[in-house]
């Protein structure tokens, strides 16, 4: 199991649960056919930045940490009003040149985008490349990108 697919796991886990220590997380996580070490457990936790709170029982349970945040679409807003200077469409594809240092986070933020119309995206330091599932969604989706920067 790849680790996102195990952290995921382990969010609901500590959603629905008290879990009070690693042991019993990795206990809960075998039991659902996950095999996973303490270590292994130890380093999600530290990595997902699980924190104890009081449980109702009277001890301390794991959650997660309480931020809080800002909307993706906000996010990829905010960030294209900052660093976007370019913005190009040429049949199902999208070209956003941005500010050094800005095109893997526009990619991600594009991608977790709620939208039918994006395949996929590729960033690299300064350049997004958007693949959108056909010529009328890149279409769409340049003009919301435009509405976003503005």
């Amino acid at each position: 199991m790849k680790k996102a697919d195990r952290q995921k796991k382990i969010r609901e886990i500590i959603t629905d649960q008290s879990i009070e220590r690693q042991e019993d997380l990795v206990r809960k996580l075998n039991d659902l056919g996950l095999q996973v070490t303490q270590a292994t457990i130890s380093r999600d936790i530290k990595e997902m930045q699980l924190v104890k709170v009081p449980a109702a029982s009277g001890g301390y349970r794991y959650a997660m940490p309480a931020t809080r945040q800002r909307d993706e679409t906000d996010q990829l807003g905010s960030t294209l009003q900052d660093s976007l200077l370019q913005l190009k469409r040429s049949d199902r594809f999208l070209a956003l040149d941005v500010r050094p240092g800005n095109g893997p986070v526009v990619a991600n933020l594009i991608r977790k985008l709620s939208n039918q119309d994006v395949f996929t995206t590729i960033g690299d330091d300064s350049n997004v490349l958007v693949v959108s599932t056909s010529a009328e969604g890149a279409a769409q989706l340049e003009d919301y990108l435009k509405q976003l920067a503005e």
